[in-house]
C-alpha cells in the first residue's frame, strides 16, 4: 500500500458541500491500495504510521508518534497515488488495485488504524471529495509498504 501523510493542525473532507469527516491535530492520510496489496500490507502500513515519530516533543524535536500525542487521523482514499508518469504527459493508473479490492483494503486500513487506538475520520471511497487542511510544519511523508 502507498500513503502520503501530512501532519496537520486540522483537516476535513467534504462531499457535495457536506463535511463528512474532520479532525483536529493529527495526520491527514491519503492512501492507495496497489495491485498486489494484501490485508497484511494494510496492517504493516497502519502500524508504521501509528508509530512514526514526526510530532514535536517538549524539546521541539520530532520524537513523538500519533500514538504518543493522542492525535487523530483523517483517512482519504486516493487512487492517483498510483500514478505512473514515466511515459508521456497523461498519468497511467494500472498499478492501482481494482476498485472493489481498493475499497476493501481502504476499509481494512481504517479498521487497522482504529484497532491501534487511533481516532479516525474518513472520506468516501470513489467520491469526488474536497479536502482542506492546515499543514503543520509542513511535514509531509511518502510511505510504501
Amino acid at each position: 500500500m502507498r500513503a502520503l501523510i501530512q501532519r496537520v493542525t486540522q483537516a476535513r473532507v467534504d462531499v457535495a458541500g457536506d463535511t463528512i469527516g474532520a479532525i483536529g491535530p493529527g495526520l491527514l492520510i491519503l492512501v492507495c491500495a496497489m495491485r498486489d496489496d494484501t490485508a497484511e500490507a494494510s496492517a504493516r502500513l497502519a502500524a508504521k504510521i501509528a508509530k512514526l515519530r514526526i510530532f514535536k516533543d517538549d524539546a521541539g524535536k520530532m520524537n513523538r508518534s500519533l500514538n504518543d500525542t493522542g492525535g487523530a487521523a483523517l483517512i482519504v482514499s486516493q487512487f492517483t497515488l498510483a500514478a505512473d508518469t514515466a511515459r508521456g504527459n497523461r498519468p497511467g493508473f494500472s498499478e492501482a488495485a481494482p476498485p472493489e479490492t481498493g475499497e476493501a483494503l481502504y476499509e481494512t486500513f481504517v479498521r487497522d488504524m482504529q484497532a491501534l487506538g487511533i481516532q479516525t475520520a474518513t472520506g468516501r471511497f470513489g467520491a469526488d471529495m474536497a479536502v482542506s487542511l492546515t499543514n503543520d510544519g509542513p511535514v509531509t511523508i511518502w510511505l510504501d509498504v
